[in-house]
């Protein structure tokens, strides 16, 4: 399993971190779309389809993307033919697990202006190691989405 990593400027310092204690102490491969620098004009679906796309391709990778509230990343990445992104901003964490046992989330949102470092890797880590949990309801449901 890969994890690709998005992000526009509103997200860039906490994809950072992210991706380093991803790929430094879950020790999971990822790759960066990017933004690969600080720019504050730039577009945040620019990098988003990118990570969106190459989930979009494999059905064992996941990706993590970050804006400002998460909310327009989800949009462009729920664009991708098989992308179930879940948006998560802080708060309960049982939104992070139930988005990977109900609905089998492959790309979580996080809006970086409402959640801070401690409680993304928190999330991430959870959302992570949380297993899709196979019922037919579920698998269901998400048949229906298309």
């Amino acid at each position: 399993m890969k994890i690709h990593f998005a992000s526009d400027h509103a997200g860039f310092a906490l994809k950072n971190d992210l991706l380093a204690f991803v790929q430094n102490e879950l020790n999971l491969e990822v790759l960066d779309h990017g933004a690969t620098k600080l720019d504050q004009e730039d577009d945040y679906p620019d990098f988003i389809k990118l990570a969106a796309s190459a989930v979009s391709s494999s059905t064992e990778d996941r990706a993590i993307i970050l804006g400002g509230s998460g909310q327009g990343e989800a949009m462009v990445a729920n664009r991708q033919a098989g992308v179930r992104a879940a948006v998560f901003y802080g708060g309960d964490l049982s939104i992070v697990k139930l988005s990977r046992e109900h609905n089998n989330a492959n790309v979580l949102s996080l809006g970086a202006r409402f959640i801070s470092l401690d409680d993304a890797k928190v999330a991430v880590q959870l959302w992570l190691q949380t297993e899709f949990s196979g019922e037919e309801r579920h698998l269901r449901r998400i048949e229906k989405l298309g």
